[in-house]
């Protein structure tokens, strides 16, 4: 992979991640942080839905030629965002916190409306 297609995947990234967050405000969901990072892993998007909190992970893809984004969320992937999840929890002080994990699938076709998936409680807490 080039730099460009690097900077270019990594732009298609934040485009995707700025759609799932108007997406889920338009749900009266609250954001509560972006790009959550730690040694362990990272989460694009910590949100509220009621007193549940929601990590979700935003995957965005231009087509589906290498499958639905969401079958990027591996089980690998699932126990980062996982640990992740619970050092957010930790720092925050919310052991005993409603929470899940959600996913959002975006295709975004050049120039078209981009086609979204909301994927609730998509996978369980795994380490």
């Amino acid at each position: 992979m080039t730099g460009e297609e690097k900077a270019d995947n990594k732009t298609l990234g934040e485009i995707g991640e700025a759609i799932a967050v108007t997406f889920l405000k338009g749900l009266k969901f609250s954001i509560l942080e972006r790009n959550f990072r730690c040694k362990c892993g990272e989460i694009d998007i910590i949100a509220r839905d009621g007193k549940t909190i929601v990590f979700v992970e935003v995957k965005t893809r231009r087509n589906a030629a290498f499958g639905v984004p969401q079958l990027a969320v591996t089980s690998f992937k699932q126990r980062q965002i996982s640990k992740a999840a619970l050092t957010w929890l930790a720092q925050k002080k919310m052991h005993d916190a409603a929470a899940r994990f959600d996913v959002i699938a975006i295709v975004q076709r050049n120039h078209a409306v981009p086609e979204i998936e909301h994927i609730m409680n998509a996978f369980d807490l795994a380490y």
